[in-house]
This record gives C-alpha cells, sequence and structure tokens, in this order.
C-alpha cells in the first residue's frame, strides 16, 4: 500500500539521521538513508510495486520543494550577495562532479550490459 511505502522510505530517512547523529558525520541524514534503501534494494534485487507506485508520485511533485528553497534565498538575500562567489563556485564543481560521476556510472552500466549480452549469445551477428 501507499501508506505502507511512504513508511518504509520515512524509516530509511530515520535510520539515516539516527546514524548521522550518532556517528557526528557531516552528510545529512536523508543521504544516509536514501544510500541504505539503494543497498537494501540491490541486496534483495526487486523492487515493490507500491514502492514504486509511491516514488513516482513524489517525484511528480518534485517541483514544490523547490519553494521552500526559494523563498529561504529570498528571505537571506543579503548574505547570499554577500557569499556568491563560495556559492558559485560550489554550484559549478557540484555540477561538474554530479556530471562526471554520472557518466562513469553509465559507462560503467553500458559495459556490464554489453557483456551480459556476451555471456548469453546475444551478443552475437551483429545489428543492434
Amino acid at each position: 500500500t501507499m501508506l505502507g511505502a511512504l513508511t518504509t522510505l520515512l524509516v530509511f530517512q530515520l535510520l539515516g539521521e539516527v546514524i548521522v547523529q550518532f556517528g557526528g558525520w557531516p552528510i545529512p541524514g536523508p543521504v544516509i538513508g536514501l544510500l541504505l534503501l539503494f543497498f537494501t534494494l540491490v541486496l534483495r534485487g526487486a523492487l515493490a510495486e507500491s514502492l514504486r507506485d509511491t516514488a513516482n508520485g513524489i517525484l511528480q511533485h518534485l517541483s514544490l520543494l523547490f519553494v521552500p528553497a526559494g523563498v529561504g534565498v529570498m528571505v537571506h538575500f543579503s548574505r547570499v550577495s554577500g557569499e556568491w562567489l563560495p556559492i558559485l563556485a560550489a554550484t559549478i564543481v557540484s555540477t561538474a562532479l554530479a556530471m562526471g560521476v554520472s557518466a562513469l556510472v553509465m559507462q560503467w552500466m553500458i559495459r556490464r550490459r554489453k557483456q551480459g549480452h556476451e555471456r548469453s549469445g546475444d551478443g552475437e551477428g551483429g545489428g543492434a
């Protein structure tokens, strides 16, 4: 059910928060929770349909989550304008890192898929 899937998402977020609080890590709790959820799903080898549907529903309304961030920028505009250079540098560096990591993951997945096709015999005979 949707309530169960939402509870699962929130439990993993809570686990991430607890780990960060006890470990003193400088990483947001939801990020740790997301990694725990990811590894759990990888080990499980499957994604429950209700979890997929709930996550897709949340993603459809993702733009609403930018409203509080926009309000925060406007409320603290004087501070943001005073620290524009570090903010710009962090934005550029993090964007470049995200693009680079995404490209490496994509290459790894393509190679892995090709190896899987070659092992099963699908890679023979040319053609796409």
